[in-house]
């Protein structure tokens, strides 16, 4: 724990607060297959930002060759009863076999972007990512009914997606907003963070 800093319930959601440097620190995590673009969000919001606006964007090599990206930005963004709001991003690995770091990155989660594989290939992906998420939820007591949550529908620009309408019918879980992206090329992906961040700010004022 950081000298002079606490955890409080703020509303529906649980954030960290550093007294110390006047800030509410928010916690969103982007959780979704392997390869359907969580980092590649991260890394175009990244490198769109301004450096007086971010910290250092922090990847994890793991025992195999593939990398688990454990990917760090904070953003301010305006104020809740004179503390400054800062938002820090985190991605999942996609892999199954990293379930335990899944749920250690949930932990404490204030927000989610659920990033879907808009390919027809990948329903069975994105799906069973989408019940480890819940499955995950719940092991933590969270009630996802009550958390901010926004689903991304990325790759758009693919021949081999599916329309909108059927990814949404099969992935939408409680009515929550569906955005349309092409991660790696930035569309859709300042949107998607806009919209999860205005979510977790409200919860944050009903606190305040």
């Amino acid at each position: 724990m950081i000298r002079g800093a606490t955890v409080r319930p703020l509303g529906k959601v649980l954030s960290f607060i550093n007294f110390a440097a006047r800030e509410i620190n928010c916690k969103i995590v982007y959780y979704g297959a392997g390869l359907g673009g969580k980092t590649t969000n991260l890394q175009h919001i990244y490198q769109k930002t301004a450096e007086q606006q971010k910290g250092k964007m922090i990847s994890l090599a793991t025992e195999t060759e593939r990398t688990l990206f454990f990917d760090f930005l904070p953003l301010d963004l305006g104020s809740v009863r004179g503390f400054k709001t800062r938002i820090h991003l985190y991605t999942v690995p996609g892999q199954v076999f990293y379930d335990a770091s899944r749920k250690l990155i949930l932990r404490g989660v204030d927000g989610i972007v659920f990033v879907a594989d808009s390919q027809q290939e990948r329903m069975d992906a994105n799906a069973e990512a989408l019940d480890n998420l819940m499955s995950n939820l719940k092991e933590h007591s969270y009630d996802f009914n009550k958390i901010p949550y926004v689903l991304q529908l990325n790759k758009r620009d693919l021949p081999n997606v599916l329309p909108v309408e059927s990814l949404t019918k099969e992935l939408q879980r409680k009515n929550e907003p569906v955005l349309e992206a092409v991660a790696f090329q930035g569309q859709g992906v300042f949107e998607t963070l806009k919209e999860i961040a205005r979510q977790v700010l409200v919860e944050l004022k009903k606190g305040s």
